[in-house]
Formats: C-alpha cells, sequence, structure tokens
C-alpha cells in the first residue's frame, strides 16, 4: 500500500501539444443540479477547469442550470425541462454525452425516485468513465450491478454505508481492507473520503494524507469530484485519477486554511487549486 505524493501526481500528469487546441485537453460533462442545488454542479466545473480541464458542461435542470450560468463566464450550461432530473432527459443527455471524454454525475441532483432511476438509467448506457458522487451513489447503491472499471465512486462514510450497509472503521487498516474488498466486488475504483482518504480499484490500494478537518464544509466534496473529472477526461486512468484529485483537493484545503483558519468555504477551496497546480513541476 503507497502513500499519494505530490511527485505521483507530477508523474502522472500529461504533457501538453504546444499544438493542441481547445478540447484536446479533456471535454467533461457534469450531470447535477435541481430546484434546490444549483452550486454543487458549479464547484464540480469550476474545480475541473482550475485542475486543467479544457472544456465543461453542465446539463442540469433549467432552474438550476440558468442560475449556474451566472457563476462564471466559463461555465457552459445545456437546461433540461423541469425541476429534477427524469428518465425523459435520459435519451438527451445520452446523445449530448457523445461529444465529452468523462462524465461527472450526482451533485445536487437530489433523491426522488424518478431521479434516481434516471440516473441509473444514464449509467448503464453510457460508456464514458465516470465519477459517481453525492445522490449518484444513492442511485446507484440500488443497483451496484451496472457499475464498471471506468468508474470511481467518491463516498463519505455515510454514503459508504448506503452503498454497502456498513459503516467504514475508524482503524485505518480495517477501513483499508474494508474499501479494497468493495472496490473488488463492485468492480470500480473507490475514493473512501476522511481524515485519511483510501482509494483502491481492488487490486491496488492507496492513502492520500492531505487535508484538514475544516474540509467537512457544504461543497468539498464537489470539488474532489471536479478535480477526479478534470483527470479522467484527460485520458488518465481512473485509480490514478482518484489519486491524484484526493491529493490535489486536499493540499489545496490545506492551503486555504492557513488563509482562512475554521471560516473556509469550498468556493475558497476552489480558487486555491491554482496555487497547488502551480507548484507541481508540470511541462
Amino acid at each position: 500500500m503507497k502513500t499519494v505524493t505530490k511527485g505521483f501526481v507530477e508523474k502522472i500528469y500529461p504533457k501538453k501539444d504546444p499544438w493542441s487546441h481547445k478540447g484536446e485537453f479533456g471535454k467533461l460533462l457534469v450531470i447535477g443540479g435541481s430546484r434546490r442545488y444549483s452550486g454543487s454542479p458549479a464547484l464540480v466545473a469550476l474545480s475541473a477547469y482550475r485542475a486543467g480541464c479544457d472544456l465543461v458542461v453542465v446539463a442540469a435542470p433549467e432552474r438550476a442550470a440558468n442560475i449556474i450560468a451566472t457563476f462564471s463566464p466559463d461555465i457552459i450550461t445545456e437546461p433540461l425541462p423541469g425541476n429534477t432530473l427524469n428518465k425523459s432527459h435520459v435519451a438527451h443527455i445520452l446523445k449530448l454525452a457523445q461529444n465529452f471524454d468523462a462524465v461527472v454525475i450526482g451533485n445536487g441532483l437530489g433523491r426522488e425516485k424518478k431521479t434516481l432511476l434516471a440516473v441509473c438509467r444514464f449509467i448503464t448506457k453510457v460508456t464514458l468513465p465516470c465519477v459517481i458522487d453525492a445522490d449518484g451513489i444513492h442511485a446507484v447503491a440500488q443497483k451496484p450491478n451496472i457499475l464498471r472499471k471506468n468508474h470511481i465512486i467518491t463516498p463519505h462514510g455515510y454514503e459508504f454505508f448506503i452503498l454497502t450497509g456498513k459503516k467504514p472503521s475508524k482503524n485505518l487498516k480495517e477501513r483499508t481492507s474494508q474499501v479494497k474488498k468493495t472496490a473488488k466486488n463492485l468492480g470500480s475504483t473507490i475514493i473512501l473520503k476522511g481524515k485519511a482518504d483510501v482509494i483502491s480499484n481492488g487490486t491496488n490500494t492507496a492513502i492520500n494524507n492531505t487535508g484538514n478537518p475544516y474540509m467537512t464544509k457544504g461543497g468539498t466534496g464537489d470539488i474532489l469530484a471536479g478535480v477526479c473529472g478534470a483527470f479522467l477526461s484527460m485520458g488518465i486512468k481512473p485509480f490514478e485519477s482518484a489519486c491524484a484529485s484526493a491529493y490535489i483537493t486536499g493540499r489545496a484545503g490545506e492551503v486555504c486554511f492557513k488563509n482562512f483558519g475554521p471560516s473556509l468555504l469550498a468556493s475558497d477551496i476552489v480558487f486555491t487549486i491554482p496555487d497547488v497546480m502551480k507548484s507541481l513541476r508540470i511541462q
């Protein structure tokens, strides 16, 4: 079992061709948001951009999409009719996904039955690498057989319980064993967030020690999902993407804590990601 280091992130971060054009360094589709939650998918999108992704589009129910578009001129939105994701949207977002390299799904969607069913239907049919977070985890917990090798699941402790029916141990050795076994059973990569992030695809396992206890603020998980989605969109393998995103997000949280202390917000962390990216030896 290894510990994720700065050197690991530097090694796996892809070099950019000087002649590359828009979109060649990752196109990410974010599916999230609802009448109540518009900030979550916006944080995903901004974090993905800050991690280096070229292009991010957020597909969200109309009210959420309209609000998300006001967060930054960099965010493109695809409004979906209605207040929540449902099965009537699946065909459209599947067609939309054909133009992307990876997907992040679940952030701010809510847990209405029709929404969870739509998430499962989409995940069953899409072949792209996916980060499944937040309400998306509640959806796949009902149909774990739809998960695949190119999926990354990003639960905190309670979401891990929803996914497995078991509470994660606070003993790191036992916790690591739980995550590795679950990842192997599901055939996917898992990032179990916590004091130490445990990352496993069932074969390889790593521990990430960056971060701090004040990163329990709402929205920090959305940031991890966005960074992770960015790495997947660049063509980096799921396990490596999971490790690198955990390191970068945690390190940004550490820098942010030095600046803001307990007052830090998730949105502060988004704008601290560039400090971490600049510290990496990337060509």
